[in-house]
């Protein structure tokens, strides 16, 4: 029987994508050392991890602070991929 919700990997992949996609909202593409973003989605529960390594200097935002923001975007990517 065909459903309507997302499979996991949509969800997966929505977040993994609005994640990468604040943080290279926030950085320069060159400024970043590192970018790791960690997705999960069993049983309806979406974890998002996201680890960014930025040079201070290169630093035109608080890397733990873009990197929680990213976590968030994420999940609110999720929560829209469902409310459609």
């Amino acid at each position: 029987m065909p459903t309507d919700e997302p499979t996991a990997d949509d969800v997966v992949q929505t977040a993994s994508d609005a994640a990468e996609g604040y943080v290279f909202s926030q950085y320069k593409q060159s400024a970043v050392r590192d970018l790791d973003v960690t997705v999960t989605f069993e049983d309806g529960v979406l974890e998002v991890d996201v680890y960014l390594n930025v040079p201070e200097g290169d630093a035109e935002a608080d890397p733990e602070q873009v990197a929680d923001d990213a976590a968030l975007a994420a999940r609110q990517a999720v929560d829209e991929l469902f409310e459609a």
